[in-house]
């Protein structure tokens, strides 16, 4: 499948796509509502993704390619998936007008995919041409029905010189999974147990790998939707970091507006007046809401000084190896296809943190 229409650059092929769901079947069943505070609010308002890539190079010539990690991968999100099954799950449409997601095990998409380049070439072009986006597969939420879109993503893509990215895209109504639940340490972790350490030539073929083949066969573009990220926005992340609040909608709506306003102040930027509010209250509760900044106090509010800027480095995603030894050489993030301003908002286990706020500035004027 060809993505990129610069016909000058070389072309991302998606080679394979499969569904994987958890390893066994998730009983009992696991739900989350999704409540719209306004009714005329649809599935525009929780369109859009998380989405990270993770670069690696082939340190030594025994290491494992891209092919043979995918393989593996399969195994090893199978167990992982265990224990966050809503990702393999489907967003539903309640009667009500609200939605909840429910674990079905569907299933997440896996794809496997090749970029005739080396790794650091690739890097070098993505400065200029900012090719990352193809790294990553979404297909956005069907309006209609909800039920048959996933909610979750991994793309593995192999470059000629051995080294690959593995790129993921989740639903913002899950993005929680990824960046404080410790989803990649887990799997990773998980997947490094798994794999043989044998000499090469001794590691047993996962499986489903493939065999390393010169030529795989490409699959027509026109079998595969996808939608192309027009709004790549990067994101800066806040984090809360007293400990022990009692939090509720009234604050993180107040919280929301104070990271928005940390956000315009270190950019230099005006954001727009509303925004949609996306909280995780709970495991089972995600609360969607439209905020305006015009005529709201926030008199009174003593967490001002207690919300930080951070960076997702504090997140551990450079130490997510697959194969040991093997640590990302470059990470990225952002939030893709997101039609109107977000702030995602969800709690944090993490010691000395409560909650983590991540405001993407789509930016409107410059100041």
């Amino acid at each position: 499948m060809d993505v990129n229409v610069n016909s000058s650059l070389p072309k991302l092929h998606i080679v394979s796509i499969m569904s994987v769901p958890p390893l066994k079947v998730t009983e009992p069943r696991k739900f989350r509502q999704v409540l719209l505070s306004d009714p005329s609010l649809n599935t525009s308002t929780i369109h859009g993704c998380y989405q990270i890539c993770l670069y690696y190079d082939k340190l030594k010539e025994e290491d494992h390619d891209g092919w043979h990690l995918a393989g593996w991968i399969v195994e090893s999100l199978a167990m992982v998936l265990l224990e966050h099954p809503l990702l393999a799950g489907r967003l539903h449409r309640r009667e009500v007008g609200d939605f909840e997601i429910v674990s079905n095990d569907s299933g997440i998409r896996l794809l496997e995919a090749k970029y005739p380049i080396c790794l650091a070439e690739f890097l070098v072009l993505n400065e200029k041409e900012n090719l990352e986006g193809e790294l990553v597969f979404w297909n956005e939420i069907d309006d209609q029905f909800p039920q048959f879109s996933p909610l979750f993503y991994v793309q593995v893509t192999n470059f000629e010189c051995g080294g690959y990215s593995i790129g993921i895209s989740c639903s913002l109504l899950l993005a929680e999974v990824l960046v404080v639940e410790n989803f990649l340490k887990k799997w990773s972790e998980i997947h490094h147990k798994m794999v043989p350490k044998n000499e090469l030539m001794k590691i047993p073929m996962a499986i489903f790998s493939h065999p390393p083949v010169k030529n795989h066969d490409f699959l027509p573009s026109h079998i595969i939707n996808r939608t192309i990220t027009k709004n790549k926005v990067k994101n800066l992340v806040f984090k809360i970091t007293t400990e022990g609040v009692d939090f509720n909608q009234g604050l993180w709506r107040e919280l929301a507006m104070l990271c928005v306003e940390g956000a315009e102040n270190k950019l230099h930027i005006k954001m727009g007046s509303a925004f949609s509010l996306l909280v995780k209250e709970s495991f089972e509760v995600f609360k969607v809401e439209t905020c305006s900044k015009n005529g709201y106090s926030m008199q009174g509010l003593c967490l001002k000084n207690q919300i930080t800027c951070t960076t997702w480095n504090d997140f551990g995603v450079y130490e997510v190896a697959f194969q040991e030894g093997n640590k990302p050489v470059h990470v990225s993030h952002w939030l893709g296809s997101i039609v109107n301003e977000h702030v995602i908002a969800f709690p944090c286990p993490k010691k000395n943190v409560s909650a983590i706020i991540i405001v993407p500035p789509t930016l409107e004027t410059q100041l």
